[in-house]
């Protein structure tokens, strides 16, 4: 049951990645020459480039979800933040599994936020994103800490 549960889990990660390709790729063409390719903390475009940076998310997501997936495959080759032993083995891998998936959810995610606000800014200067940077931020900075809370908890 449980490796079905990670087949789905993986379909639909692999599904997101081939989601921000569609977008992209079908946005493209209206894109202008020059596009916001960075925000800062405030979601204003701090700097530019040509729209052939459209593709940067698209290929970081698809780059990371290759890393991801061949750590769940070959867990035995990553480090951990506690010494694996004959005794947590089994619970430190799960972990590690679930939550490269989860961590997985949340940057696809926060690459679609990011790819779409970069293209209504690209046509409109006040476009606001649908998710705030600060709340990216606070995601991600969140999520490691609870993930790492977690494998100590079943070391």
């Amino acid at each position: 049951m449980e490796n079905i549960l990670f087949t789905i889990f993986d379909i639909f990660n692999f599904g997101l990645v081939v989601f921000l390709w569609w977008f992209t790729i079908k946005n493209y063409n209206a894109l202008p020459k020059r596009i916001p390719v960075h925000f800062d903390m405030q979601g204003q475009a701090d700097g530019f480039g040509g729209k052939i940076f459209a593709f940067l998310m698209p290929v970081l997501a698809l780059g990371l979800y290759g890393l991801f997936t061949y750590g769940v495959r070959y867990p035995e080759g990553t480090k951990f933040p506690v010494e694996i032993t004959n005794q947590n083995r089994g619970a430190q891998f799960l972990i590690m599994k679930i939550g490269m998936r989860l961590l997985f959810v949340v940057l696809a995610v926060i690459f679609m936020n990011i790819q779409d606000y970069m293209f209504r800014c690209a046509v409109d200067e006040k476009a606001k994103p649908r998710i705030s940077f600060a709340t990216i931020f606070l995601s991600v900075v969140l999520f490691t800490p609870a993930l790492l809370f977690i494998a100590q908890l079943f070391k």
